[in-house]
């Protein structure tokens, strides 16, 4: 039989509990995913202002109280206490670091949610988490095999478990993923000196005359991967994607993979999805007329089911393709068509967004918050989903998505690449419509080929059954992490 891990899942986002992006998603599905292959896995993540003890049925752990953690010069006291991952098949434990000046007052995770303005302390507030994750394990007396670390906010872990807590943790393996290159953790350069970390160690954290967490997670990790292998190749190459960082990664290009991310099938199932007005039965047209339908009336656009409504949930900023909507909104609303705009993100674009809508108030409703609920249902009741993104690392939107036949109208990048296949109305082949420039007109022929396709019934058909037959779940992916933590265990 084959050996079980002791694997702890470190991540600043963890779905129910909390979500700003798909990493939250993941880290629910792949720790469910690692549980269902038989190893012992563990989640930990900070306790934000925004999540609800008594609803997440969070409680204390009577010996993991008042722990003190140094940041530089102050001493701030976590609490740890813990919940669950819940399958129809597993349970999986999460501990939550808690603290009231670095999680606890604030409803947001890294951003004020009205300014948007990224929290000014965000470097201590993840020194803290980092050191808060080690200390959880040594009061636990449960040393992991495998600490699997997410995105910068996780980065300087692997620091500090080669470093100050290299005799317990000596026998531990370290996995980083980079979900996000382009977001790297970058700060003054004084704000290393509130490691703790020797400053021998400074070197491996500076990077253009700054503090970047995501360098040393770089050089301490044991194997470094990313959402998607076409994800992989860009941010080895493109300086606009790596700010000059993928010569750290082409050192360890033999240890770097790229792993397409999965999905559960449970949350998002439109058989079962309990945060959808109509489930799907047998019949796909019924289950897609009375969503759209309902999907209308929340939103407050006229009930029109017999023409394409598209949907959009992005983290508002120019990296979603949110000027390029902006910018071709006269050429796309020239069309009888609805559209719908669900996310937070950069007030400028926020305050476009609004005139926009402004200008066609019964085509066009954004609605800037995050509301998981609204988030299914826009997938289930949309015609189309807009992913017209200048850079993105997987794309988890598109396999929602196919999962609820909506049809996704993607650019050409990342994970989005390795998924949409450009639908060929000669063959019948693809299951997106797919467009390569990050310009304004490709994105307008890929919006009037989707009105084409929409009037084609027959065609519109099949584009939907072409997506609604793929397969995201973690069954391929998960087989691939396993791999890696037994190889680098052996080493």
């Amino acid at each position: 039989m084959a050996k079980s891990f002791k694997i702890l899942f470190v991540s600043s986002e963890v779905y129910p509990f909390s979500k700003e992006s798909g990493i939250a998603d993941v880290s629910n599905s792949l720790p469910i995913a690692l549980k269902s292959l038989g190893h012992d896995v563990r989640v930990i993540s900070p306790k934000y202002g925004s999540i609800s003890e008594r609803k997440n049925k969070i409680h204390n752990i009577s010996r993991l109280r008042e722990v003190p953690i140094k940041v530089g010069d102050r001493t701030e006291f976590v609490n740890i206490k813990s919940s669950s991952l819940n399958s129809p098949k597993y349970k999986v434990q999460v501990y939550f670091t808690t603290n009231y000046h670095y999680f606890e007052e604030r409803l947001g995770i890294y951003h004020d949610p009205i300014t948007w303005q990224e929290y000014l302390d965000n470097s201590e507030r993840f020194i803290f988490f980092s050191k808060s994750v080690l200390e959880t394990c040594i009061q636990l007396k449960w040393i992991p095999d495998i600490v699997h670390c997410n995105d910068w906010q996780t980065a300087l872990l692997p620091a500090f478990i080669r470093s100050g807590y290299s005799n317990l943790f000596s026998k531990s393996k370290i996995v980083f993923t980079i979900h996000n290159f382009y977001r790297q953790g970058i700060f003054p350069l004084e704000e290393f000196f509130k490691t703790g970390l020797n400053n021998d160690y400074l070197k491996y954290f500076e990077h253009n005359g700054k503090f970047n967490f995501m360098k040393g997670a770089l050089h301490f990790s044991n194997f470094i991967t990313t959402v998607s292998p076409t994800y992989r190749e860009e941010i080895l190459e493109d300086n606009i994607l790596n700010n000059g960082l993928n010569n750290e990664l082409k050192i360890k290009e033999k240890t770097f993979k790229g792993i397409l991310n999965g999905i559960d099938n449970f949350i998002w199932n439109p058989r079962k999805d309990q945060l959808i007005h109509s489930k799907l039965n047998n019949d796909f047209l019924d289950f897609k007329y009375k969503n759209k339908i309902q999907l209308q009336k929340i939103i407050g656009l006229p009930i029109e089911p017999d023409i394409p409504l598209y949907g959009m949930i992005p983290r508002i900023g120019y990296q979603k393709g949110i000027g390029l909507f902006i910018e071709s909104a006269d050429k796309i609303f020239n069309n009888d068509i609805q559209f719908i705009l669900l996310g937070q993100g950069d007030p400028n674009l926020k305050s476009q967004i609004i005139n926009v809508a402004k200008k066609y108030p019964n085509k066009f409703k954004p609605i800037f918050t995050f509301d998981e609920n609204l988030s299914h249902q826009i997938e289930a009741g949309s015609d189309f989903f807009l992913m017209p993104s200048q850079y993105e690392p997987c794309g988890l939107n598109l396999m929602y998505s196919h999962n609820y036949g909506t049809v996704p109208i993607v650019r050409a990048t990342g994970g989005l690449k390795d998924t949409g296949i450009n639908f060929n109305e000669d063959t019948l082949n693809g299951n997106s419509i797919v467009f390569d420039n990050y310009d304004i007109d490709d994105f307008t022929k890929a919006i009037i080929k989707s009105i084409k396709l929409y009037y084609n019934k027959d065609v519109f058909s099949q584009i939907i059954q072409n997506g609604l037959s793929c397969d995201y779940t973690w069954k391929e992916g998960v087989k691939q992490y396993d791999s890696i933590y037994r190889t680098i265990f052996k080493e």
